[in-house]
């Protein structure tokens, strides 16, 4: 049987959530899977008639013995579905519940909240891409524990970072520049720590909101720091890795992650990380290795950030702690195979 991945296009886009399911796709077809993505047209999460019209075509064109796993930033579009995905065992991949979106209207979030809880009820299994949000299901969603699983992102082996060389404390921000990622708090953290010697790179999408990114940019002209910040776009491969290699500080101030794969990713290259604990992501880094803020807390992350940027001794601490524990997190070449004992456990 014929594993089927339903996901919003542009099955390439650039963020965690597509990164792993791309991940998971090779695992599998790795594994001897055969493995067919189809990808969903109209806007997601909050589906319009493009996108439900689009969830009922796909949904019907496959085989009748399909696997069926449809990753949740799509879900909400098979709301008409429900029955139909109960009676084909389908399994839902839970990155984090749209619910959860910052940025997102509070009346469409409830209106998600709704759909959300009644198809995690239809679902054969849920599988979350870190504990945190597999416990959030059943407290916040009502979904059964027992049909709930985890399978946490991998990491590759990377080499370690070397920093920038500088007496300018490089920081990397990677992150889709939504409001979820809270970019605006840490460039307010960091304006206030303009006697320090410092240059932010951001590294994520602009067009998944337009508007958001356009007001960060305005933000950076109103705070007096756009000069020692650079919006790099959507960037992958070694020119990412690149960036990873010669930054001395990796920081994120978001409000919600499902699990934190940049800071994964950081930790994995021995960076030293400043953060807010916006959901699993703090769970994610290792002690010693992160500045740990409270999420919206511009001033506390701006304490914590200032003796780091300024003590290349700390960073270097920091670090150590960082690589240590990169090389303990899990690692992509064994996550298809738990994701595939995820799919059996639905089958059964």
């Amino acid at each position: 049987m014929s594993i089927h991945l339903l996901v919003p296009g542009p099955f390439e886009a650039i963020s965690g959530g597509y990164i792993y399911d791309r991940r998971m796709v090779e695992g599998l077809r790795a594994l001897g899977e055969t493995v067919e993505v189809v990808e969903l047209p109209g806007s997601h999460p909050v589906p319009d008639e493009a996108a439900t019209e689009g969830a009922r075509a796909a949904l019907h064109a496959l085989p009748d013995d399909a696997r069926i796993v449809i990753d949740g930033l799509g879900l909400p579009a098979f709301l008409p579905l429900t029955q139909e995905l109960a009676a084909r065992k389908a399994v839902a991949l839970i990155h984090h519940p749209t619910a959860l979106e910052h940025g997102t209207p509070d009346a469409a979030r409830t209106v998600l909240k709704a759909q959300e809880r009644a198809l995690f009820s239809a679902m054969a299994r849920l599988v979350c891409t870190s504990p945190l949000t597999a416990r959030r299901l059943p407290e916040e969603f009502g979904a059964d524990a027992e049909r709930i699983g985890v399978v946490e992102p991998g990491t590759d082996p990377a080499t370690r970072a070397i920093g920038s060389g500088s007496e300018t404390c490089a920081i990397l921000s990677v992150g889709t520049l939504v409001p979820r990622k809270g970019h605006d708090v840490l460039m307010q953290a960091l304006a206030r720590l303009t006697d320090l010697d410092w240059t932010l790179t951001l590294v994520g999408d602009e067009r998944r909101n337009a508007t958001h990114a356009q007001g960060l940019r305005a933000l950076a002209e109103e705070l007096g720091i756009a000069a020692r910040l650079t919006f790099a776009g959507e960037v992958a491969g070694e020119a990412l890795e690149d960036l990873y290699h010669r930054a001395d500080l990796f920081a994120l101030a978001t409000r919600w992650e499902g699990y934190g794969m940049a800071a994964a990713e950081a930790m994995a290259r021995g960076l030293p990380l400043a953060i807010t604990a916006g959901g699993a992501i703090a769970e994610v880094v290792v002690p010693g290795s992160a500045i740990v803020s409270p999420v919206d807390d511009a001033m506390s992350l701006s304490k914590g950030m200032r003796r780091a940027i300024f003590d290349a001794d700390l960073r270097a601490e920091m670090a150590e702690a960082a690589w240590q524990g990169g090389q303990a997190l899990p690692r992509w070449t064994d996550r298809a195979e738990a994701f595939r004992a995820e799919l059996a456990k639905a089958a059964a």
